[in-house]
């Protein structure tokens, strides 16, 4: 598992380094990067294997970037998990049918519990 890279786009810089940190206890390869359009360029460049997404993120939402990502056919099968604060049943439903394949509230779940839904999901 460990060259799998996996792709962080997250502003808030305490998160960011909250998982940088984490990850890189557990050995895996984590890139972050804080801003939406350079989290898409990134994807598009890594293909990684799994994204992770905040929803509210600046130039480029997570929405539009998963949404992207679902009309690329190189990057259409990389999970993505949304990691958002909004816990609203719409936003869920939203990125669900956008094609997310989890969504988490950042409020709702330990880091080291999103670090093991990560690892369910590099098997």
């Amino acid at each position: 598992m460990p060259n799998k890279k996996i792709i962080l786009v997250e502003d808030d810089q305490a998160i960011l380094e909250m998982y940088n940190l984490k990850f890189k206890e557990e050995g895996l390869n984590l890139v972050s990067v804080a801003d939406g359009l350079e989290g898409l360029d990134l994807i598009k460049k890594e293909k990684p294997a799994i994204v992770m997404l905040d929803v509210m993120l600046p130039r480029m939402d997570g929405f539009a970037i998963l949404t992207e990502m679902k009309n690329d056919s190189a990057l259409k099968d990389i999970p993505v998990l949304l990691l958002t604060n909004l816990g609203q049943l719409s936003d869920k439903e939203k990125g669900k049918s956008l094609g997310a394949t989890d969504y988490i509230v950042k409020s709702s779940l330990t880091p080291t519990q999103v670090l093991e839904k990560i690892k369910s999901y590099l098997k």
